[in-house]
């Protein structure tokens, strides 16, 4: 079963704030960004994100679950869809434990 965009439209609106969040479609399902890292998947309507140290820092007892058949296990956020500021801080600390992404290198002329 697809994401449908009204989900992902909700989802980002509810982690919008002062750093930047967006979404983009992904093998049929989407990827979360916060400050243009991929901090999470949302696959079958479900919000999924990373396991870092941070997050776990911030919630006790976190449900874990695959996004996808072979993945590894992820976050299952979709309790904090009720909680804006919970959801926003675990976005914001899983952003923060990431590296930054690396620089594009430009198309060669052909």
């Amino acid at each position: 079963m697809a994401t449908q965009r009204g989900t992902v439209d909700f989802i980002v609106e509810q982690i919008q704030g002062r750093r930047p969040v967006s979404a983009r479609a992904m093998f049929g399902e989407f990827a979360l960004y916060c400050d243009g890292k991929v901090v999470g998947l949302i696959c079958d309507d479900t919000l999924f994100l990373k396991d870092t140290p941070g997050a776990r820092a911030i919630l006790a007892a976190p449900e874990l679950g695959p996004p996808y058949p072979g993945a590894r296990p992820h976050l299952v956020a979709s309790a904090l869809l009720d909680d804006p500021d919970a959801l926003r801080a675990v976005v914001h600390a899983i952003s923060d434990d990431l590296p930054a992404p690396k620089p594009k290198k430009p198309r060669k002329p052909r």
